[in-house]
């Protein structure tokens, strides 16, 4: 970070994990739930909210001294549906089967309640320059959070990591399988989602005892 003032580092590595928009704010649960199960997924879904929620700050505060405030939230939902539409339209290209699979939740990034929260709370009262790190920092806060969780349910309940089987072929009963080890299919449910992102949860609340008396 030698190139950024330590005011504008922070901007990056708080939302990595003090700050993290999942763990600490609460924010984008839905898809830390319903598209985790593979860890491909979650990797696309992270990487189109770091594009949204990158550009769309800069748009936001390139625009922020000259949108009505009676109409801003309009405003901020056109600039995040024009930008879903370039990333579904770009996976519909390059990933067809995986755009299918995202299908409903690439849309729902419109809704997503990081992105608008980082328009109305840091957008909207900073320079772009400021804000493009606000919204890398928080993209990549959730990205953490929804790749760990993606693989941990992939990893234990496929035994996959990318399609690729790393713990052994179940049928042929190769490599962990030929010990007796089976495939948790729980994690493949959406409530595993929610107790892995509860124990990551703790995990980072057990070793910052300030988070705690927060």
């Amino acid at each position: 970070m030698g190139l950024l003032s330590k005011k504008d580092a922070a901007l990056i590595t708080d939302p990595l994990a003090d700050n993290n928009p999942i763990t600490i704010q609460v924010l984008g649960i839905c898809s830390a739930l319903a598209i985790t199960a593979e860890l491909q997924a979650s990797i696309v879904m992270s990487v189109s909210v770091l594009f949204v929620l990158g550009i769309g700050n800069v748009v936001i505060s390139l625009l922020r001294n000259i949108i009505p405030s009676k109409i801003r939230i309009i405003v901020q939902l056109i600039v995040v549906a024009a930008l879903v539409i370039i990333v579904d339209q770009v996976l519909k290209a390059f990933a067809y089967e995986l755009s299918k699979t995202l299908s409903v939740f690439v849309g729902l990034i419109i809704t997503n309640c990081i992105i608008m929260g980082r328009f109305e709370a840091f957008a909207l009262g900073n320079g772009p320059w400021r804000s493009f790190l606000d919204g890398i920092g928080n993209a990549l806060g959730y990205a953490v959070i929804l790749i760990a969780v993606g693989f941990f349910r992939e990893l234990l309940g496929s035994g996959t990591l990318l399609g690729f089987k790393v713990l052994g072929d179940p049928i042929e009963k190769t490599g962990l399988y030929a010990f007796g080890y089976e495939n948790n299919g729980f994690m493949l449910l959406s409530p595993m989602a929610l107790i892995v992102v509860g124990i990551i949860i703790w995990v980072q609340r057990s070793r910052n005892k300030a988070l705690i008396e927060d």
